[in-house]
Protein backbone atom coordinates (compact mmCIF):
# COMPACT_ATOMS: atom_id res chain seq x y z
CA UNK A 1 0.00 0.00 0.00
CA UNK A 2 2.77 2.42 0.95
CA UNK A 3 6.10 3.22 -0.66
CA UNK A 4 7.36 4.53 2.68
CA UNK A 5 9.94 2.34 4.44
CA UNK A 6 9.32 3.10 8.11
CA UNK A 7 12.28 0.96 9.19
CA UNK A 8 14.58 3.02 6.98
CA UNK A 9 13.08 6.19 8.44
CA UNK A 10 14.12 5.04 11.93
CA UNK A 11 17.59 4.15 10.68
CA UNK A 12 17.97 7.61 9.17
CA UNK A 13 17.04 9.04 12.56
CA UNK A 14 19.90 7.06 14.09
CA UNK A 15 17.73 4.50 15.88
CA UNK A 16 18.95 0.86 15.82
CA UNK A 17 16.41 -1.48 14.25
CA UNK A 18 17.90 -4.97 14.65
CA UNK A 19 19.82 -7.00 17.20
CA UNK A 20 23.24 -6.38 15.65
CA UNK A 21 22.71 -2.63 15.57
CA UNK A 22 21.46 -2.66 19.16
CA UNK A 23 24.48 -4.64 20.33
CA UNK A 24 26.78 -2.16 18.61
CA UNK A 25 24.95 0.69 20.30
CA UNK A 26 25.21 -1.01 23.72
CA UNK A 27 28.96 -1.56 23.24
CA UNK A 28 29.48 2.07 22.26
CA UNK A 29 27.47 3.25 25.26
CA UNK A 30 29.50 0.99 27.58
CA UNK A 31 32.72 2.54 26.26
CA UNK A 32 31.36 6.08 26.60
CA UNK A 33 30.35 5.38 30.19
CA UNK A 34 33.89 4.24 31.01
CA UNK A 35 33.07 0.57 31.72
CA UNK A 36 36.08 -1.77 32.02
CA UNK A 37 34.11 -4.87 30.88
CA UNK A 38 35.95 -6.53 28.02
CA UNK A 39 34.10 -9.83 27.56
CA UNK A 40 31.58 -8.87 24.87
CA UNK A 41 31.61 -12.13 22.89
CA UNK A 42 28.42 -13.96 21.92
CA UNK A 43 28.86 -16.40 24.81
CA UNK A 44 29.49 -13.73 27.41
CA UNK A 45 27.10 -14.10 30.40
CA UNK A 46 26.91 -10.31 30.56
CA UNK A 47 25.71 -9.91 26.94
CA UNK A 48 23.34 -12.85 27.27
CA UNK A 49 21.68 -11.06 30.21
CA UNK A 50 21.62 -7.76 28.28
CA UNK A 51 20.01 -9.50 25.29
CA UNK A 52 17.42 -11.23 27.45
CA UNK A 53 16.51 -8.26 29.64
CA UNK A 54 16.97 -5.30 27.31
CA UNK A 55 17.58 -6.13 23.65
CA UNK A 56 14.54 -8.33 23.04
CA UNK A 57 12.01 -5.98 24.69
CA UNK A 58 13.52 -3.07 22.77
CA UNK A 59 13.18 -5.04 19.53
CA UNK A 60 9.54 -5.76 20.37
CA UNK A 61 8.93 -2.05 20.83
CA UNK A 62 10.78 -1.12 17.64
CA UNK A 63 8.84 -3.69 15.60
CA UNK A 64 5.60 -2.39 17.11
CA UNK A 65 6.55 1.17 16.16
CA UNK A 66 7.54 0.16 12.60
CA UNK A 67 4.68 -2.24 11.86
CA UNK A 68 1.83 -0.65 13.81
CA UNK A 69 2.35 2.80 15.29
CA UNK A 70 3.99 4.69 12.43
CA UNK A 71 1.78 3.25 9.60
CA UNK A 72 -1.35 4.05 11.60
CA UNK A 73 -0.40 7.70 11.97
CA UNK A 74 -1.28 8.28 8.31
CA UNK A 75 -4.51 7.93 6.34
CA UNK A 76 -2.64 6.23 3.50
CA UNK A 77 -1.47 3.33 5.65
CA UNK A 78 -3.80 3.25 8.68
CA UNK A 79 -6.20 0.33 9.11
CA UNK A 80 -9.19 -0.70 11.22
CA UNK A 81 -9.66 1.17 14.51
CA UNK A 82 -6.71 3.45 13.84
CA UNK A 83 -8.24 4.53 10.54
CA UNK A 84 -11.60 5.02 12.27
CA UNK A 85 -9.96 7.57 14.58
CA UNK A 86 -8.35 9.45 11.69
CA UNK A 87 -11.72 9.49 9.91
CA UNK A 88 -13.45 10.72 13.06
CA UNK A 89 -11.05 13.66 13.13
CA UNK A 90 -12.53 14.89 9.82
CA UNK A 91 -16.13 14.08 10.78
CA UNK A 92 -16.36 10.77 8.88
CA UNK A 93 -17.67 7.49 10.27
CA UNK A 94 -17.25 4.03 8.80
CA UNK A 95 -20.46 2.95 7.08
CA UNK A 96 -22.18 -0.04 8.68
CA UNK A 97 -23.36 -3.14 6.85
CA UNK A 98 -26.92 -2.95 5.53
CA UNK A 99 -29.42 -5.43 4.08
CA UNK A 100 -30.59 -5.24 0.50
CA UNK A 101 -34.25 -4.31 0.13
CA UNK A 102 -36.41 -4.40 -2.96
CA UNK A 103 -39.29 -6.12 -4.74
CA UNK A 104 -39.72 -9.46 -6.47
CA UNK A 105 -42.30 -10.14 -9.15
CA UNK A 106 -44.43 -13.22 -8.46
CA UNK A 107 -46.44 -14.81 -11.27
CA UNK A 108 -49.22 -17.37 -10.78
CA UNK A 109 -50.64 -19.92 -13.19
CA UNK A 110 -54.20 -18.60 -13.22
CA UNK A 111 -55.69 -15.16 -12.63
CA UNK A 112 -58.85 -16.61 -11.12
CA UNK A 113 -59.57 -16.32 -7.39
CA UNK A 114 -57.49 -15.05 -4.49
CA UNK A 115 -53.98 -16.29 -3.64
CA UNK A 116 -51.93 -15.27 -0.59
CA UNK A 117 -48.13 -15.19 -0.28
CA UNK A 118 -47.08 -15.22 3.37
CA UNK A 119 -44.55 -12.98 5.07
CA UNK A 120 -41.18 -14.73 5.24
CA UNK A 121 -41.52 -16.55 1.92
CA UNK A 122 -37.97 -17.28 0.79
CA UNK A 123 -36.49 -16.87 -2.69
CA UNK A 124 -32.94 -17.92 -3.57
CA UNK A 125 -30.38 -17.41 -6.28
CA UNK A 126 -28.57 -20.24 -8.00
CA UNK A 127 -25.21 -21.04 -6.42
CA UNK A 128 -22.48 -18.57 -7.44
CA UNK A 129 -19.10 -20.14 -6.72
CA UNK A 130 -20.79 -22.07 -3.92
CA UNK A 131 -22.65 -19.07 -2.46
CA UNK A 132 -26.45 -19.05 -2.44
CA UNK A 133 -28.10 -15.68 -1.75
CA UNK A 134 -31.55 -15.60 -0.21
CA UNK A 135 -34.31 -13.00 0.17
CA UNK A 136 -37.53 -13.19 2.14
CA UNK A 137 -40.78 -11.30 1.79
CA UNK A 138 -41.37 -8.58 4.39
CA UNK A 139 -45.08 -8.02 3.80
CA UNK A 140 -47.99 -10.32 2.92
CA UNK A 141 -48.86 -10.47 -0.76
CA UNK A 142 -52.39 -11.06 -2.04
CA UNK A 143 -53.38 -11.75 -5.63
CA UNK A 144 -56.91 -10.50 -6.13
CA UNK A 145 -59.27 -12.07 -8.61
CA UNK A 146 -58.10 -11.33 -12.13
CA UNK A 147 -54.51 -10.48 -11.13
CA UNK A 148 -51.76 -12.60 -12.68
CA UNK A 149 -48.60 -10.86 -11.38
CA UNK A 150 -47.77 -9.19 -8.07
CA UNK A 151 -44.72 -7.27 -6.82
CA UNK A 152 -43.95 -8.09 -3.17
CA UNK A 153 -41.34 -6.31 -0.99
CA UNK A 154 -38.37 -8.41 0.12
CA UNK A 155 -35.25 -8.09 2.22
CA UNK A 156 -31.98 -10.02 2.25
CA UNK A 157 -31.63 -12.55 5.06
CA UNK A 158 -28.24 -11.05 5.90
CA UNK A 159 -26.34 -7.81 5.37
CA UNK A 160 -23.88 -7.40 2.54
CA UNK A 161 -23.40 -6.24 -1.02
CA UNK A 162 -23.42 -9.80 -2.33
CA UNK A 163 -27.23 -9.75 -2.32
CA UNK A 164 -27.36 -6.92 -4.90
CA UNK A 165 -27.62 -9.33 -7.79
CA UNK A 166 -28.53 -8.35 -11.33
CA UNK A 167 -32.03 -8.96 -12.72
CA UNK A 168 -32.98 -12.59 -13.18
CA UNK A 169 -30.75 -14.09 -10.49
CA UNK A 170 -33.41 -14.59 -7.81
CA UNK A 171 -35.71 -17.23 -9.27
CA UNK A 172 -35.72 -20.26 -6.95
CA UNK A 173 -38.34 -20.96 -4.27
CA UNK A 174 -36.93 -23.59 -1.90
CA UNK A 175 -40.48 -24.16 -0.63
CA UNK A 176 -42.86 -23.95 -3.60
CA UNK A 177 -46.21 -22.21 -3.25
CA UNK A 178 -49.07 -23.96 -5.05
CA UNK A 179 -50.26 -21.76 -7.88
CA UNK A 180 -47.03 -19.72 -8.18
CA UNK A 181 -45.20 -20.63 -11.37
CA UNK A 182 -42.47 -17.99 -11.43
CA UNK A 183 -40.67 -15.47 -9.25
CA UNK A 184 -37.91 -13.15 -10.43
CA UNK A 185 -36.08 -9.94 -9.61
CA UNK A 186 -36.71 -7.57 -12.50
CA UNK A 187 -34.83 -4.47 -13.68
CA UNK A 188 -34.29 -1.90 -10.91
CA UNK A 189 -35.69 -4.30 -8.32
CA UNK A 190 -33.59 -2.80 -5.53
CA UNK A 191 -35.11 -0.02 -3.46
CA UNK A 192 -32.09 0.14 -1.14
CA UNK A 193 -28.88 -1.75 -1.97
CA UNK A 194 -27.18 -3.93 0.59
CA UNK A 195 -23.73 -2.95 1.69
CA UNK A 196 -20.81 -4.52 3.55
CA UNK A 197 -19.21 -2.87 6.53
CA UNK A 198 -17.10 -0.25 4.81
CA UNK A 199 -13.65 -1.71 4.08
CA UNK A 200 -10.48 0.18 4.84
CA UNK A 201 -9.72 1.15 1.24
CA UNK A 202 -13.10 2.85 0.76
CA UNK A 203 -13.04 4.58 4.14
CA UNK A 204 -9.54 5.75 3.30
CA UNK A 205 -10.77 7.30 0.05
CA UNK A 206 -13.66 9.08 1.79
CA UNK A 207 -11.34 10.38 4.50
CA UNK A 208 -8.85 11.68 1.96
CA UNK A 209 -11.69 13.27 -0.01
CA UNK A 210 -12.80 15.09 3.15
CA UNK A 211 -9.60 17.14 3.20
CA UNK A 212 -10.78 18.72 -0.06
CA UNK A 213 -14.37 19.11 1.13
CA UNK A 214 -13.83 21.43 4.10
CA UNK A 215 -14.76 24.56 2.15
CA UNK A 216 -18.33 25.78 1.75
CA UNK A 217 -18.03 25.94 -2.02
CA UNK A 218 -19.46 22.79 -3.58
CA UNK A 219 -16.60 21.25 -5.53
CA UNK A 220 -16.37 17.61 -6.64
CA UNK A 221 -15.10 16.65 -3.19
CA UNK A 222 -18.10 18.18 -1.42
CA UNK A 223 -20.63 16.51 -3.71
CA UNK A 224 -18.76 13.20 -3.52
CA UNK A 225 -18.79 13.37 0.28
CA UNK A 226 -22.58 13.87 0.29
CA UNK A 227 -23.32 11.15 -2.25
CA UNK A 228 -21.08 8.52 -0.67
CA UNK A 229 -22.89 8.84 2.65
CA UNK A 230 -25.51 6.53 1.15
CA UNK A 231 -25.17 2.72 1.32
CA UNK A 232 -23.97 1.04 -1.84
CA UNK A 233 -22.13 4.10 -3.19
CA UNK A 234 -18.36 3.76 -3.34
CA UNK A 235 -16.12 6.86 -3.25
CA UNK A 236 -14.40 5.69 -6.46
CA UNK A 237 -17.78 5.05 -8.11
CA UNK A 238 -18.89 8.68 -8.55
CA UNK A 239 -18.10 10.34 -11.90
CA UNK A 240 -18.87 13.95 -12.80
CA UNK A 241 -19.98 15.42 -16.10
CA UNK A 242 -19.47 19.14 -16.67
CA UNK A 243 -20.11 21.34 -19.68
CA UNK A 244 -23.66 22.38 -18.75
CA UNK A 245 -25.44 19.18 -19.87
CA UNK A 246 -28.83 20.73 -19.01
CA UNK A 247 -27.93 24.34 -19.63
CA UNK A 248 -25.75 26.94 -17.85
CA UNK A 249 -24.85 26.11 -14.27
CA UNK A 250 -25.73 22.40 -14.55
CA UNK A 251 -23.65 19.29 -13.94
CA UNK A 252 -24.27 15.56 -13.53
CA UNK A 253 -22.92 13.01 -11.07
CA UNK A 254 -23.09 9.44 -12.37
CA UNK A 255 -23.03 6.67 -9.75
CA UNK A 256 -21.62 3.25 -10.59
CA UNK A 257 -23.31 0.57 -8.51
CA UNK A 258 -21.51 -2.74 -8.11
CA UNK A 259 -24.20 -5.16 -9.36
CA UNK A 260 -27.95 -4.63 -9.24
CA UNK A 261 -28.91 -1.04 -10.11
CA UNK A 262 -31.34 0.44 -7.53
CA UNK A 263 -34.77 1.73 -8.45
CA UNK A 264 -35.18 5.38 -9.37
CA UNK A 265 -36.63 6.08 -5.91
CA UNK A 266 -33.18 5.57 -4.40
CA UNK A 267 -31.69 8.26 -6.63
CA UNK A 268 -34.64 10.52 -5.82
CA UNK A 269 -33.66 10.24 -2.15
CA UNK A 270 -30.04 11.14 -2.90
CA UNK A 271 -31.03 14.10 -5.06
CA UNK A 272 -33.45 15.35 -2.41
CA UNK A 273 -30.65 15.25 0.17
CA UNK A 274 -28.37 17.29 -2.09
CA UNK A 275 -31.10 19.88 -2.69
CA UNK A 276 -31.56 20.20 1.08
CA UNK A 277 -27.85 20.99 1.42
CA UNK A 278 -28.10 23.59 -1.33
CA UNK A 279 -26.45 23.49 -4.74
CA UNK A 280 -23.69 25.96 -5.34
CA UNK A 281 -20.23 25.76 -6.84
CA UNK A 282 -19.36 24.28 -10.21
CA UNK A 283 -22.92 22.97 -10.54
CA UNK A 284 -25.79 25.16 -9.36
CA UNK A 285 -28.00 22.38 -10.70
CA UNK A 286 -26.34 19.05 -9.97
CA UNK A 287 -28.30 15.85 -10.50
CA UNK A 288 -27.28 12.34 -9.45
CA UNK A 289 -27.98 9.61 -12.00
CA UNK A 290 -27.20 5.96 -12.61
CA UNK A 291 -24.13 5.38 -14.72
CA UNK A 292 -25.29 4.99 -18.35
CA UNK A 293 -24.94 1.45 -19.71
CA UNK A 294 -23.88 -0.12 -22.96
CA UNK A 295 -25.13 -3.62 -23.72
CA UNK A 296 -22.97 -6.29 -25.37
CA UNK A 297 -23.45 -9.78 -26.78
CA UNK A 298 -20.66 -11.98 -25.44
CA UNK A 299 -19.78 -15.25 -27.21
CA UNK A 300 -16.99 -17.56 -26.09
CA UNK A 301 -16.05 -21.01 -27.31
CA UNK A 302 -14.81 -23.32 -24.55
CA UNK A 303 -12.62 -26.41 -24.89
CA UNK A 304 -12.55 -28.38 -21.60
CA UNK A 305 -9.81 -30.91 -20.92
CA UNK A 306 -10.52 -34.18 -22.68
CA UNK A 307 -10.69 -36.31 -19.52
CA UNK A 308 -13.78 -34.50 -18.18
CA UNK A 309 -17.10 -36.33 -18.23
CA UNK A 310 -20.37 -34.78 -19.36
CA UNK A 311 -21.38 -33.55 -15.89
CA UNK A 312 -17.99 -31.94 -15.31
CA UNK A 313 -18.07 -30.26 -18.71
CA UNK A 314 -21.51 -28.75 -18.08
CA UNK A 315 -20.44 -27.58 -14.62
CA UNK A 316 -17.34 -25.93 -16.10
CA UNK A 317 -19.49 -24.26 -18.73
CA UNK A 318 -21.73 -22.81 -16.01
CA UNK A 319 -18.77 -21.64 -13.92
CA UNK A 320 -17.17 -19.87 -16.87
CA UNK A 321 -20.47 -18.09 -17.52
CA UNK A 322 -20.73 -16.98 -13.88
CA UNK A 323 -17.14 -15.69 -13.93
CA UNK A 324 -17.77 -13.65 -17.08
CA UNK A 325 -20.98 -12.24 -15.60
CA UNK A 326 -19.04 -11.26 -12.47
CA UNK A 327 -16.57 -9.36 -14.66
CA UNK A 328 -19.54 -7.43 -16.06
CA UNK A 329 -20.73 -6.63 -12.51
CA UNK A 330 -23.75 -8.92 -12.31
CA UNK A 331 -22.54 -10.21 -8.95
CA UNK A 332 -20.01 -8.93 -6.47
CA UNK A 333 -16.29 -9.56 -6.69
CA UNK A 334 -16.41 -11.55 -3.42
CA UNK A 335 -17.70 -14.58 -5.37
CA UNK A 336 -15.14 -14.35 -8.16
CA UNK A 337 -12.43 -11.73 -8.54
CA UNK A 338 -12.03 -10.90 -12.23
CA UNK A 339 -10.95 -7.56 -13.61
CA UNK A 340 -14.18 -5.56 -13.65
CA UNK A 341 -15.61 -3.38 -16.38
CA UNK A 342 -15.05 0.31 -15.67
CA UNK A 343 -16.10 3.61 -17.21
CA UNK A 344 -13.51 5.46 -19.29
CA UNK A 345 -11.32 2.40 -19.78
CA UNK A 346 -10.55 -0.61 -21.98
CA UNK A 347 -12.00 -3.98 -21.07
CA UNK A 348 -9.59 -6.64 -22.32
CA UNK A 349 -10.96 -10.03 -23.34
CA UNK A 350 -7.43 -11.44 -23.52
CA UNK A 351 -6.96 -10.58 -19.85
CA UNK A 352 -10.36 -12.11 -19.07
CA UNK A 353 -9.21 -15.29 -20.81
CA UNK A 354 -6.03 -15.38 -18.71
CA UNK A 355 -8.06 -14.98 -15.53
CA UNK A 356 -10.43 -17.77 -16.56
CA UNK A 357 -7.46 -20.11 -17.14
CA UNK A 358 -6.06 -19.21 -13.72
CA UNK A 359 -9.44 -19.73 -12.00
CA UNK A 360 -10.36 -22.98 -13.77
CA UNK A 361 -7.34 -25.21 -14.54
CA UNK A 362 -9.60 -27.68 -16.38
CA UNK A 363 -9.98 -25.27 -19.29
CA UNK A 364 -7.97 -26.46 -22.28
CA UNK A 365 -8.63 -23.39 -24.43
CA UNK A 366 -10.92 -20.38 -24.88
CA UNK A 367 -11.82 -18.26 -27.86
CA UNK A 368 -13.84 -15.04 -27.51
CA UNK A 369 -15.69 -13.75 -30.55
CA UNK A 370 -15.52 -10.24 -29.06
CA UNK A 371 -12.95 -7.48 -29.38
CA UNK A 372 -11.95 -5.19 -26.52
CA UNK A 373 -14.60 -2.80 -25.25
CA UNK A 374 -13.62 0.88 -25.04
CA UNK A 375 -16.00 2.58 -22.63
CA UNK A 376 -16.54 6.30 -22.21
CA UNK A 377 -18.69 7.74 -19.43
CA UNK A 378 -20.71 4.51 -19.32
CA UNK A 379 -20.44 0.98 -18.00
CA UNK A 380 -20.47 -2.13 -20.21
CA UNK A 381 -23.15 -4.68 -19.29
CA UNK A 382 -24.15 -8.03 -20.77
CA UNK A 383 -27.07 -8.13 -23.21
CA UNK A 384 -26.58 -11.83 -23.94
CA UNK A 385 -23.95 -14.41 -23.03
CA UNK A 386 -23.25 -17.63 -24.89
CA UNK A 387 -20.66 -20.12 -23.64
CA UNK A 388 -20.32 -22.76 -26.36
CA UNK A 389 -18.89 -26.14 -25.41
CA UNK A 390 -16.58 -27.32 -28.18
CA UNK A 391 -17.00 -30.93 -29.24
Amino acid sequence: MSDVDFKEALREAGIPTNEAELKKAWEQEVIEQGSKLSNSGPWSPFWRVITALITKPVLWLIDFIIDTVLPNFFVKTAVNGWLDMLAWAVNIERKKATKAQGELLFTRSSAAGVLDVEVGTRVQSAAINGHVYELQTTAPGRFVDGQLQLAIPVEAVDAGSGFNLAPGYYAIMPVPIPGIVQVVNTDHWLTSPGDDREPNDQLRLRTRNQFSAVNQYHTDAVYRAMITNFPGVRPDGVFFEYGAPRGPGSANAFVLFEAGVPANEYLVTINAYIREQGNHGHGDDLQVMNMPETRHDIVVRLWPQENLNTVQRVKLQDQVGQFIRAAFRESTASDYQPTLTMPQSRFSFSRLGEELHAQFPRIESLDFANTDILSELNIPRIHSLEVILAA
